[in-house]
């Protein structure tokens, strides 16, 4: 899994592990002929193999969200069978656990649905931040908090009751907790997702004491949660900041963006021809890919324009953001899609350095992980955050659909540095554009 070329492979050996893994369970319980089961696996498999096919790349991360909702809830529904079948045989902690496996079973379902849905622009992808909302998080806690231990030591009829409250408490939590996050800290919120799942999973396998699961669990939480730090590090934000919808900024209790404070914000287009020669006596690229490239399916273009480059002796480079995208590595899922050689990604710190040197840096769909803003404007809520220094290359160029802010409401003042050539609209088109151009 360390290796796109290799990644395919591990994928196939996880499916393979996870079925053998149910097998085990399945001959461990002595269960493995009930017909019943094998419906399930049937009836979960095709759907599962649907979803995989339909589904295109630039809704993985949706899929992805999904899945980690999911998993959460396959944990939560586990837990809530063997309160109201086995609470009587049940030890003090295995029920406490059950009730806790609700909790965070049913948080990652909603919030995850919640994800979802801000990715695929069903809702706002802007932080929504309810009058009260604090409060309501508190008081949520504070419910699930009583219930939980009420629901450990109470009758068993008592415990279904309080069981169901739990589930609706704890989805409306998820809810409150999913709905604040902006759309530009998805991938730091689908991380967190994951690591959610994967606890839910152990919490699980310690009510119903199965080694497997907890170990399993384990694994998955404690890797949602690493790549989570590293996410918010990234950022240089904490998770707090991150759940508290700090993305927006709060005027009067409204989300307004902040205006920039270098121009105008209007520019026209500059004529294709300096770009054919900037593009042309460049002798070293960096290409930087966004979520616009993901949009515009774009990949497939700028993997023409690589080879393209190389072929006229160019020497070419890709500056990957930890964040860019909406979920963790998604730059490089996409370009490895058209086999771009892994090892001409570059990681922000090991290539912000070589900017200054650059004499072409192409910007594809990509606004707040390149927006100057978050070195020298004060108050915004991106300032502090570590971008790519595009701004220091010698001549840049700017594939971007519109001059629009990103996702953080900031305006880029990006756009109006004398040496920036704006190409505007569908970045697949710009890029053919560029492309048809230069092999001239």
């Amino acid at each position: 899994m360390s290796s796109p070329k290799t990644a395919a492979l591990g994928n196939r050996l996880g499916a393979l592990s996870m079925f053998s893994a149910i097998l085990l369970v399945l001959i461990y319980n002595k269960i493995i002929d009930l017909p019943l089961l094998w419906i399930a696996i049937l009836i979960g498999a095709v759907i599962g193999y649907y979803m995989a096919i339909k589904v295109s790349m630039i809704q993985m991360p949706q899929m992805v969200a999904l899945l980690n909702g999911l998993g959460g809830w396959a944990s939560a529904f586990v837990a809530l069978v063997v309160v109201l079948e086995s609470y009587t045989q049940l030890g003090l902690f295995s029920k406490f656990t059950s009730q806790l496996a609700l909790v965070v079973g049913s948080v990652t379902l909603s919030g995850s649905i919640i994800a979802a849905a801000k990715l695929d622009r069903r809702i706002s992808q802007q932080p929504v931040i309810i009058k009260g909302h604090n409060l309501f998080n508190f008081l949520c806690l504070t419910a699930l908090t009583c219930l939980v231990i009420a629901g450990s030591l109470c009758s068993a009829q008592a415990a279904g009751i309080i069981s169901l409250i739990v589930i609706i408490i704890s989805l409306v939590f998820g809810l409150l907790f999913s709905i604040r996050v902006g759309g530009a800290d998805m991938p730091i919120t689908i991380s967190l997702l994951n690591s959610c799942s994967g606890l839910a999973g152990a919490i699980c396998g310690l009510t119903i004491a199965d080694p497997l699961l907890v170990g399993v669990g384990a694994i998955v939480g404690a890797a949602g949660i690493i790549l989570t730090g590293i996410m918010c590090k990234a950022m240089n934000r904490s998770l707090l900041a991150v759940l508290s919808g700090s993305t927006s900024v709060q005027i009067n209790g409204k989300q307004e963006s902040i205006e920039a404070t270098s121009g105008s914000g209007e520019r026209k287009d500059v004529p294709v021809l300096d770009v054919k020669t900037v593009m042309k006596e460049a002798e070293n690229v960096i290409i930087v890919p966004g979520y616009g490239m993901a949009l515009a399916q774009a990949q497939g273009q700028v993997k023409r324009l690589l080879d393209l480059l190389e072929k006229q002796g160019k020497d070419v480079k890709f500056a990957i953001h930890p964040v860019a995208g909406r979920m963790p590595g998604h730059m490089n899922v996409l370009l490895a899609e058209v086999d771009v050689p892994y090892d001409q990604l570059w990681e922000m710190d090991q290539i912000n350095t070589e900017f200054k040197e650059t004499d072409a840096a192409v910007v594809i769909g990509a606004c707040d992980v390149v927006n100057p803003a978050a070195i020298s404007m004060e108050g915004t809520p991106i300032y502090g955050m570590p971008i790519l220094r595009v701004d220091q290359a010698k001549n840049i160029v700017v594939c971007n659909k519109d001059l629009e802010p990103g996702y953080s409401g900031v305006p880029n003042p990006l756009y109006e540095q004398s040496n920036v050539l704006l190409m505007l609209g569908n970045a697949a088109d710009t890029l053919d554009q560029i492309i048809d151009d230069l092999k001239e």
